[in-house]
């Protein structure tokens, strides 16, 4: 019988590039509750998918050389490799490209634009493209982006907001009244001290300063803000209507039972989205989990040092069932966690070599050597089985209470102490010794069928989180997999049935040594192809002009060049091709007509320092007069960029 439907989601990963192990860690941790949840008796349905709009991967797709939808085919099909790669039981897949998907988030765009929870006006502030965010100035972290530490720009631009601090009061007291709706308790904290106590700001929900999004449908010059895009994937991807019409999924399946993310986008999650939701009128989320990071132990991952470590690179040492076993056991519950190729080999040869592989590979050995593999349950006990069937049978309970607090590495570690409490009664009862004495043969039959139904157990519980090695343990002992409904009960195990006759090795030891000189020879590798390929880029973007009559330094002394500040622009009227700018040189103001319309527009060339050539004789161009010259690059397919100095110069400075 059901429990009830299970609604579990992973936040969808952004297709700007490849996930390292630390992105892809939370499909798998998703993929063992969505598990257990299903073996536990709930109706689990698990979604998952990708993110792909916003400027970065427009910017990337252009340093590619091909549009930006075929970028984000690319990268969601290495993420939907890399999660099925990694056994994930997920059910739905939505890409925020996907036609349902935009259609309706144009509608609850164009609904909350309709009762006046969205307005137009224009946003200036400090810009983080990797984050799609704007910021303050008093929001900065040393004047860097306060979630990523990158570099941040000076962005103005015409943009609808979105009233947040309509819905504060109310998101407050849910907050208040729902302590599980936002879990660690410190994530919690941080969201009411930081954001909500002191005030919200109104939102930015559009952009004008480039096309990858979704089209404002009533304002085509505008895209949908990435993070309004994205979170509504929620419900879309389920069959919200926001017309009225839902599906009856939909009906079901909403509110989602768990929201769970990385503890960097708790903000959207735990502000942004329930006040999106309540907009709409929709219930919110009952909980949403911000899990820690996991870290890499010998120094920050970075491409450029060809160290960042990915699933499949693991998988390739490894095995699936391994790393799985390692980001889940390694990543507590509220702090970061450490991954370096020391500890993973640590734990796969102590925990799943010897703990479990060894215990599992003894037992089907004994079983044969003693019994040609039947094992049969004799019926002698004696008094340490009994701690042994406790230990076992109260297993699923621990278990259960760990996963109902999401504790999932707490939970992996009962389970590992079910298979060391295997292990200590074999040292208890000494097969080998009981395998001496004609007289002892039938204790020495039920030791060892207590050994196999313990495994069973234990193996039942460990399914969700090692689902191939569950299989692979189940089928040596010629049993199925069990439901949680039988782990109560000693004893399931038919007695008479016959084992493999050569168990498979789980998992073999690694030496370490030759594990870190390997993975070295893997990164170094990876570097040295990166170098080339910056290198063929690097060669390739050059261009040769035809060269010009050579000039004396005298000729040259003749030009002057200066720093100049746009502090105005517009179109020159009926022409397709000239801005006119009025630029500060020094204390003067020069107005200057540019040939450059078609690169950039009037409103993005204010507040621009650029390059001037001071002392062109005074033209009229489209009979508007000009008074100098900006200095422009232009590649070989006639894309222009201004020229502007690399660091801060004020406005008149000497180019020499």
């Amino acid at each position: 019988m059901s429990k009830g439907k299970y609604y579990i989601t992973t936040a969808i990963a952004y297709t700007s590039g490849k996930p390292h192990i630390g992105n892809s860690y939370e499909i798998v941790l998703a993929d063992s509750i969505a598990r257990f949840k299903r073996k536990d008796g709930y109706d689990v349905f698990f979604q998952t998918g990708t993110d792909e709009h916003g400027q970065k991967i427009e910017l990337k797709a252009e340093e590619a050389g091909i549009t930006p939808k075929e970028f984000v085919d690319n990268v969601s099909t290495e993420i939907k490799r890399l999660w099925d790669l990694m056994d994930t039981s997920y059910d739905k897949f939505i890409r925020t490209t996907d036609d349902y998907h935009e259609k309706q988030v144009q509608k609850i765009f164009k609904r909350l634009y309709d009762q006046g929870d969205i307005y137009k006006g224009a946003y200036e502030g400090m810009y983080c493209t990797p984050c799609e965010s704007f910021w303050t100035e008093s929001q900065l972290v040393d004047g860097k982006c306060p979630d990523c530490g990158r570099e941040v720009k000076p962005a103005k631009e015409e943009a609808y907001f979105f009233k947040m601090s309509k819905y504060a009061d109310k998101l407050i007291e849910h907050i208040n009244t729902h302590p599980e709706f936002i879990q660690p308790v410190s994530r919690k904290n941080e969201m009411m001290n930081n954001f909500l106590l002191p005030g919200l700001q109104d939102l930015c929900v559009s952009r004008t300063s480039f096309k990858w999004g979704i089209p404002v449908d009533f304002d085509d010059k505008h895209v949908v803000y990435v993070w309004l895009d994205a979170l509504t994937n929620y419900i879309t991807g389920i069959g919200y209507e926001c017309d009225g019409n839902s599906s009856e999924q939909y009906k079901k399946l909403w509110p989602a039972d768990l929201h769970l993310i990385g503890k960097d986008i708790i903000r959207f999650h735990t502000i942004y989205w329930p006040i999106f939701l309540m907009a709409l009128g929709e219930p919110l989320p009952k909980q949403v989990f911000g899990h820690p990071w996991l870290l890499q132990g010998d120094g920050k991952m970075s491409k450029s040092k060809g160290n960042v470590i990915y699933a499949d690179d693991l998988v390739d040492f490894f095995g699936v069932d391994a790393v799985r076993y390692f980001v889940l056991h390694e990543m507590p519950f509220e702090n970061d966690g450490v991954i370096s190729w020391e500890l993973l080999v640590e734990r796969l040869n102590s925990d799943l070599a010897n703990t479990l592989g060894n215990l599992v590979n003894r037992t089907i050995s004994m079983s044969n050597k003693y019994f040609g593999g039947v094992v049969a349950d004799k019926g002698m006990a004696e008094a340490v089985d009994e701690d042994l069937k406790a230990v076992v049978t109260g297993t699923y309970d621990k278990v259960c209470a760990k996963m109902e607090e999401l504790r999932v590495a707490d939970s992996l570690t009962e389970i590992f102490a079910l298979f060391k409490r295997c292990n200590k009664y074999i040292d208890e009862t000494e097969p080998w010794v009981l395998a001496k004495e004609e007289a002892k043969k039938d204790r020495l039959a039920t030791v060892l069928y207590n050994l196999v139904e313990s495994i069973l157990i234990g193996t039942a519980l460990l399914e969700p989180f090692m689902p191939s090695t569950a299989k692979k343990i189940a089928e040596q002992l010629n049993a199925q997999v069990r439901g949680f409904e039988e782990l109560n009960t000693f004893g399931k195990y038919v007695s008479g049935t016959k084992v493999t006759e050569k168990p498979e090795i789980l998992f073999a030891r690694l030496d370490v040594k030759e594990v870190v000189e390997k993975a070295e020879a893997m990164f170094a590798e990876r570097k040295a192809q990166a170098e080339k390929m910056a290198d063929t880029e690097q060669e390739a973007n050059v261009i040769d002009i035809p060269a010009k009559d050579e000039i004396s330094y005298e000729d040259f002394e003749k030009m002057q060049f200066q720093v100049g500040e746009i502090i105005a622009c517009e179109e020159v009227p009926k022409s397709k091709k000239l801005l006119c700018s009025q630029v500060r040189i020094g204390s003067q103001v020069k107005q200057i007509v540019s040939g450059i319309k078609q690169h950039y527009s009037a409103e993005e060339m204010v507040g621009k320092k650029v390059m001037v050539l001071v002392n062109l004789k005074p033209a009229k161009l489209a009979g508007v007069l000009s008074e100098g010259m900006l200095l422009c690059a232009e590649d070989a397919e006639g894309n222009l960029a201004l020229m502007t100095p690399e660091k801060e110069m004020p406005a008149g400075a000497e180019i020499c």
